[in-house]
C-alpha cells in the first residue's frame, strides 16, 4: 500500500511538472506563431519626431504596406515594408506640405520608401533588425533595436531609434534642424 501511495505521489509530481513546462512553452509572448503577416496602415504605425532649437514636430505615414514573415525562429524572419511618401503627416499643416517638397522627401520624384530586412538577431534586450532602407532615392543599411513578441494570434513589434537624415540626402535646415530624426515603429499584425 505504501509503495502504491509513493507511486501515485511520484506520478502526480511528474504530471504537475509536465503541466507547468507546457504552460511556460505555450504562453503568449514566449513563442511566435509561424506565419506571414500582412502589414498595413491599420496595423503598422511609423512615426517620427524632428527636433530643432525652438522645439519639435511629430509626424508619420498613413499608407504602409508589406509583410512580416515570422517563423518560430525569428532570426530567420523577413520584413518588407513600402511607405507611400505622399501619405506623410505632421502636427503642422504647413510643415506637412513642406515635407512633401524638394527640401525634404520630394514625394513627386520619390513616391515610395522601402525597407527590406537582411538580418534579425536575438539580443539580451530583445532583437536587432538590420536591413536596407531606400529613401529619397538612396539606399543605406540600418540597424535598430526591436521588441518582438507573440500575441497568441499574431505578432507585435515595437522600436524607437534615431535616423540620421543626411545619409539619404535630406539636409534642409542643417545646423537649425537636428540631424537625427527620432523614429518609432509599432506593428500589431494578425
Amino acid at each position: 500500500m505504501i509503495s502504491l501511495l509513493n507511486a501515485i505521489k511520484s506520478s502526480a509530481a511528474s504530471l504537475a511538472a509536465t503541466l507547468v513546462m507546457t504552460a511556460l512553452v505555450m504562453s503568449p509572448g514566449s513563442e511566435i506563431v509561424a506565419a506571414d503577416y500582412k502589414l498595413t496602415g491599420e496595423n503598422t504605425t511609423i512615426g517620427f519626431v524632428g527636433t530643432k532649437k525652438e522645439g519639435s514636430h511629430a509626424g508619420g505615414f498613413k499608407q504602409v504596406s508589406g509583410t512580416f514573415s515570422a517563423p518560430e525562429d525569428l532570426t530567420k524572419g523577413k520584413i518588407s515594408v513600402t511607405i507611400v511618401m505622399d501619405s506623410v503627416w505632421s502636427d503642422d499643416e504647413k510643415l506637412t506640405g513642406h515635407l512633401k517638397a524638394p527640401d525634404f522627401f520630394e514625394v513627386k520624384r520619390y513616391p515610395e520608401a522601402k525597407f527590406v530586412s537582411t538580418a534579425i538577431a536575438k539580443t539580451a534586450e530583445g532583437y536587432t533588425v538590420t536591413g536596407d532602407l531606400t529613401l529619397h532615392g538612396k539606399t543605406n543599411s540600418i540597424t535598430f533595436p526591436a521588441q518582438i513578441k507573440s500575441t497568441g494570434s499574431g505578432v507585435e513589434l515595437t522600436s524607437k531609434f534615431n535616423l540620421p537624415r543626411s545619409q539619404w540626402g535630406i539636409t534642409y535646415g542643417a545646423g537649425k534642424i537636428d540631424e537625427n530624426v527620432q523614429m518609432s515603429l509599432a506593428v500589431k499584425a494578425k
